[in-house]
């Protein structure tokens, strides 16, 4: 039985192997990019079709998630009202894609609010943590004492933040199994 014709691999597409990972395969955006974790055991024909299989996913996550900038500011208000009813409203709530380093951002001069769109395939309760951390930066541009007690005013804090932390150390520790031996 011939094997069908694989696909070539997107240019958008970064395949990391690992030695250490022994049977699963994710994939995340990273910006631009789709990033695909697998392990280094995989043939050349099994590899296209777990980036393709992974492709799929991350755009059914995609078009599931999807939320309009418009519902963002919507949410923002709404999370303002129960947690920081003092916070000047958002001007702005919007997704970005050049936050590789960070969850989010926020202008207090004008008042405006960029999130990461790495944020959108994941649970609702994070992208509400990330979106108070930036309502409180509208009170308290640094992060100071005042800083966190606002922020903590959101029931779920110190979740989504173990959450985002775990997250990073993930991504951290698969680009160090791209690096060459030392």
């Amino acid at each position: 039985m011939a094997e069908s014709p694989q696909l070539p691999i997107p240019p958008y597409v970064d395949i990391r192997r690992s030695k250490r990972r022994k049977r699963t395969v994710s994939a995340y955006r990273d910006g631009e990019r789709v990033v695909v974790l697998m392990p280094d055991r995989l043939s050349a024909a099994e590899e296209a079709r777990w980036v393709e299989t992974m492709l799929q996913r991350l755009e059914k996550q995609r078009s599931r998630s999807r939320v309009s900038d418009e519902k963002l500011l919507a949410r923002a208000r709404d999370l303002a009202c129960r947690h920081l009813p003092e916070a000047p409203e958002p001007a702005s709530v919007r997704w970005v894609g050049n936050q590789n380093r960070r969850w989010g951002s926020c202008t207090p001069a004008d008042r405006s609010i960029r999130l990461s769109s790495r944020l959108q395939t994941m649970p609702q309760w994070v992208i509400d943590y990330v979106i108070v951390h930036e309502l409180a930066h509208l009170l308290e541009p640094s992060h100071s004492a005042r800083f966190w007690k606002l922020v903590h005013r959101y029931p779920k804090a110190e979740r989504a933040e173990g959450y985002l932390e775990g997250v990073s150390a993930a991504a951290h520790l698969e680009m160090e199994d791209d690096l060459p031996p030392g």
